[in-house]
């Protein structure tokens, strides 16, 4: 079987049910980072650019534009603006792996998609977990190969995209292997323009929208190539990745998301410095009550 294949077997098997209340309780973290950061972010030029541009193609409204008036967009398009957004403010998330933002990219993948599919609050958290996990496996095969190759983490968040969208959807199977093979042929993004410019953000947008796409097409029918991932010139190859084995191996025994997810305590924090970033540590009662999705207060403005 192949690796998209065996990733999308485990997907589809598990439920929220069988995750560990701490991850879901670091899912609600980076919740809470991600909209944080993107508050700070909204009236960054960067932001302000990506915003007006996709409020001008407009389309079908699906889910919420934050910290704007509560105006609606395609899905994909909402994710995009809303992780540029707290990217853009060097706030969010960073995995002590890598400094990869998956958290960005699966709480607005994901939040965005419930706004569509009237997910509840529950599911919503066990996408992310479940996105992160991908996004954090596939980082971390890649690892340091692809920063040594000169490219950027978007290259592997945009799984966290694919597959948190998808798993609301939900996707079968079959076709979840499809969104994690077609997000692999995706992307790409450098990290010289990342670390000199405001591409960073621009790098996580992309991440968002196009790991949504990958999912929404699956779910009509778009049969990608299999194995992508593995095959010779296919996406680790091409990226720089290893140990291939290890991004199938024990799936679910741990979750990523409990050990590698950083919350900054300062803008633009490096994960590894203790001063500037920490590791969630504190844990809290986690209630089985379903609740239904809601997106940032559209009355309230950053300031």
């Amino acid at each position: 079987m192949s690796i998209a294949g065996e990733l999308a077997r485990f997907l589809t098997r598990t439920n929220v049910g069988d995750l560990p209340p701490l991850a879901l309780e670091r899912a609600r973290m980076v919740i809470a980072s991600t909209i944080a950061s993107a508050a700070m972010g909204a009236d960054i030029v960067s932001s302000r650019i990506i915003r007006e541009l996709a409020k001008e193609r407009g389309g079908v409204e699906e889910a919420t534009l934050w910290f704007d008036g509560g105006r609606k967009l395609p899905v994909a398009e909402a994710a995009r603006v809303n992780a540029v957004m707290s990217d853009a403010a060097a706030s969010d998330d960073s995995d002590l792996r890598s400094i990869a933002h998956i958290g960005t990219i699966v709480s607005t993948c994901a939040i965005a998609m419930a706004e569509r599919t009237g997910a509840c609050g529950r599911d919503v958290l066990a996408a992310m977990v479940l996105g992160y996990e991908i996004a954090g496996r596939v980082d971390e095969a890649l690892t340091p190969g692809r920063g040594e190759r000169g490219f950027h983490g978007s290259i592997s968040t945009i799984f966290g995209g694919a597959v948190a969208a998808g798993t609301l959807l939900p996707l079968t199977q079959g076709q979840m292997t499809q969104a994690i093979a077609l997000a692999a042929t995706s992307i790409g993004g450098l990290m010289v323009a990342a670390n000199t410019s405001v591409a960073r953000e621009y790098h996580a947008g992309l991440s968002a929208m196009l790991g949504i796409q990958a999912a929404l097409a699956a779910y009509r029918g778009f049969v990608a190539e299999e194995n992508v991932l593995e095959m010779p010139r296919g996406f680790f190859s091409a990226y720089g990745g290893d140990h291939l084995e290890d991004v199938t191996k024990d799936l679910g025994a741990s979750w990523d998301i409990t050990t590698n997810m950083a919350v900054k305590l300062v803008p633009g924090a490096m994960p590894r410095s203790p001063e500037t970033s920490t590791r969630p540590t504190s844990r809290a009662s986690c209630s089985r009550r379903r609740s239904t999705v809601r997106c940032p207060d559209p009355s309230i403005r950053p300031t």
